[in-house]
Order: C-alpha cells, then sequence, then structure tokens
C-alpha cells in the first residue's frame, strides 16, 4: 500500500525480494486506487490474485468500508472487486482465445501431448487435452516454454466427473518467460478459460480447479464480455518496507 505512484524500477526490485507470483502495488487515486503488477521478473498486465489481495487489504485495514467495491485502474482498464460473504467477487475482462496453430516446440515442451485444441489470446496459449490424467501429470521443460514469444501456457481439460465432484474443469498454467515456472493459481488465466469452457459446456457459472502443487480452486462467471472470479483471502503477514 503506497501514498502514491512509485517508481516502477523499485517496484520490480520490490517484487524480486518477494519472490512471488505476483506482488501488487496500489495507491489512492480518486475515486479508485491505481494498481500495478509485478512477477519477480516484470510488470504484467492482469493478475486476478494479487487483485483479490489488494482487495481484501483495503477492507481489513479500513482503507474501505466492507460494504463499498473496491474499484482499481489498471493497465487492463477499471476492475472492481466486491465482498459476497466470505468470498470476494472480481470483474475482469474476458480475455477469449481464438484457434491457431501450436508455436514451433511447444508440444514437445509439455512432453509430446496431444491436444484437442490450440487457441491464443494476447496473453497465452490455451492447450486442451483429452482428459484430467493427462494436465496432471504434464512435466514441462520450462526452459523451453520460456522461449515462446507468450506470457505464458495453459494447459486444461474438462474434469474427470468420478474424482472432481463439483469442478466442471481443471488446468495448469506455466510462464517462465516471466519470472514463474508454474503458477499456484491464475485468475488471469480464468479470464480464458471461463469463456471457453463455457462455450464448450453450455454454461455461464462454472468452477475450475488447478492442478498445481499448491492447487486451488476459482469460480468463474461469464458475462459477455466480462467475467466474475469468486475467490477468498486471508492475511498471514504484516510488515513494513523502511526504503
Amino acid at each position: 500500500m503506497l501514498e502514491e505512484s512509485a517508481d516502477p524500477g523499485w517496484m520490480q526490485k520490490v517484487a524480486r525480494e518477494m519472490n512471488l507470483s505476483e506482488t501488487a502495488f496500489l495507491h489512492p487515486a480518486g475515486d479508485a486506487y491505481g494498481l500495478r503488477w509485478f512477477t519477480p521478473a516484470v510488470e504484467v498486465e492482469l493478475c486476478g490474485h494479487a487483485t483479490l489481495a489488494a482487495a481484501h487489504v483495503l477492507w481489513e485495514e479500513g482503507h474501505l468500508d466492507t460494504r463499498d467495491a473496491a474499484l482499481f485502474d489498471t493497465v487492463s482498464g477499471r476492475l472492481a472487486a466486491t465482498r459476497r460473504g466470505d468470498r470476494i467477487e472480481m470483474d475482469f475482462p474476458a480475455e477469449r482465445a481464438e484457434p491457431c496453430e501450436p508455436p514451433p516446440g511447444l508440444l514437445e515442451a509439455l512432453g509430446g501431448a496431444s491436444p484437442v485444441a490450440v487457441a491464443r489470446n494476447r496473453f497465452d496459449i490455451l492447450i486442451e487435452v483429452a482428459d484430467e490424467d493427462t494436465v496432471r501429470s504434464l512435466s514441462p521443460d520450462y526452459q523451453r516454454i520460456g522461449t515462446l514469444p507468450v506470457r505464458g501456457v495453459m494447459v486444461t481439460a474438462s474434469a474427470d466427473a468420478l474424482v472432481s465432484n463439483g469442478i466442471d474443469f481443471v488446468s495448469r498454467f506455466f510462464a517462465p518467460a516471466v519470472g514463474v515456472n508454474e503458477d499456484p493459481v491464475t485468475g488471469s488465466a480464468h479470464c480464458c478459460l471461463g469463456p471457453w469452457w463455457s462455450d464448450r459446456l453450455g454454461v455461464a457459472d462454472l468452477v475450475g480447479r488447478q492442478l498445481s502443487e499448491r492447487g486451488g480452486i476459482v469460480g468463474v462467471g461469464v458475462r459477455g464480455d466480462r467475467v466474475l472470479l469468486a475467490g477468498a483471502a486471508v492475511t498471514v503477514l504484516r510488515g513494513e518496507l523502511l526504503g
């Protein structure tokens, strides 16, 4: 939490020191808060979990009344977060993917996975595979993936109904090009995965599970050119930067 916008180089150094998938920096800006996100390596244009964390802090620390929406001005436009009981619902842009040919070397970097479909949006490549077990068992070559001209690669499949009760689809997300070999849970990827599976399953409200080592669940509501992402947050650490 900053009093005003900070130097990007300083924010990048702080994010590198934090060494988390993303670090959020926010400051008051009129009726909203300016918000930027940095991985340990680069600034990114859209991030779900760091936005959820930012909204949580604004309410918990008394910067905003819990009945008020948290509004953020970002390079991806105005974003909003609202308290819904013990959950936080975020209003994000839909980032639909269009079919494409896989970039040379991508499938080999994923261990020779056989895709059902390949698509791309302005950030990432989406690979749909046949089943949940294929997503779970991937052993990617991060170095090769990191040479591709994209932010990241998401691999997804419909959930196995026998083992994933209440889950509609599963995914993993690899982004070595921006300093994150495998992201634990990727809100911004669900801006793409939500519309993708909404079209295939014929439903507007879905639940996705990310099959990283830590794992996580994201509620997704597809509303035209917007996506509602739902998750929860808890505070685990408070600190003060001295320089």
